[in-house]
């Protein structure tokens, strides 16, 4: 692992590098994206910064210094010899006082970079029993704010799962913990369209422009009659679903496995889509 923290590269990644007081720490104040790395070059970095920008302005947050996040990645990134990676950056609300009101110390800025651990070829997912608040202030930001999913993950991980299903508020199908979902239906290809509180995802958006699919509100109830299920994520690509709550699905699927060859193909042409 490798670690830059406001302005310079920290020899351990694990040594003290952090305000105690920071507002990320205290009440969980921040933004952050991740992406993956491939030989060494951080992909849809263009995109991932645009959504940065997005969350940090849904948070009321000053805007990041994009240039030196930049710095920032390429310092992390000099000498990163692994194949692949999973490189994330974080801006917090910087030291404050104890509670929720800010203080005047400036950004926290963290980027660090690790081993990106090999995914299998399908997965299993739970439906969880909390909901995502399509409505709420926090809806399609991505906040460091993740206890939620903490909590759902480790349900869905508890029935044999590696990722949790959220419906909103209104019983239609929102996201995973940190993932996306597409659903086909009648031979068609059908996504939540962002009204229903599911972040935007890069890889969710990129599927959509280089593969195709419909944004369309999917009730949970609908889900009983899929044919084919597939999450989408930064370390997921595009991952066939093998089990819905125990129930058996072909995975990958055939509309699954054009997903993945066409999104395999496209981003090995394109570093930054």
């Amino acid at each position: 692992m490798r670690l830059w923290v406001n302005g310079g590269l920290v020899a351990d990644p694990y040594a003290p590098a952090l305000a105690p007081l920071d507002h990320g720490v205290t009440v969980g104040d921040g933004v952050f994206e991740t992406l993956k790395v491939v030989d060494g070059q951080p992909f849809a970095f263009t995109r991932h910064l645009e959504r940065l920008a997005r969350s940090a302005l849904g948070l009321n947050l000053p805007k990041p210094d994009l240039d030196q996040v930049r710095h920032a990645v390429a310092e992390v990134l000099d000498g990163w010899n692994q194949p692949t990676g999973r490189l994330r950056i974080t801006v917090t609300g910087g030291p404050a006082p104890l509670g929720s009101e800010r203080g005047n110390h400036g950004l926290t800025v963290m980027v660090a970079v690790a081993e990106l651990a090999e995914r299998p070829a399908t997965t299993a997912l739970t439906t969880v029993p909390w909901v995502r608040n399509e409505r709420g202030a926090m809806a399609g930001v991505k906040t460091t704010s993740y206890a939620e999913n903490v909590l759902a993950l480790a349900y869905a991980q508890e029935r044999g799962s590696s990722e949790a299903l959220f419906a909103n508020t209104v019983g239609n199908v929102s996201e995973g913990t940190g993932s996306n979902v597409f659903v086909v239906l009648g031979g068609e290809l059908y996504t939540p369209p962002l009204t229903a509180g599911c972040l935007a995802g890069v890889t969710r958006a990129l599927v959509l422009e280089w593969f195709g699919g419909i944004e369309k509100d999917i009730p949970m109830s609908a889900l009983e009659d899929a044919e084919e299920i597939f999450l989408t994520s930064t370390t997921r690509d595009v991952q066939a679903v093998h089990a819905l709550d125990g129930r058996a699905l072909t995975a990958p699927g055939p509309v699954t496995v054009r997903a993945m060859e066409t999104f395999a193909r496209q981003a090995a042409e394109r570093t930054d889509p």
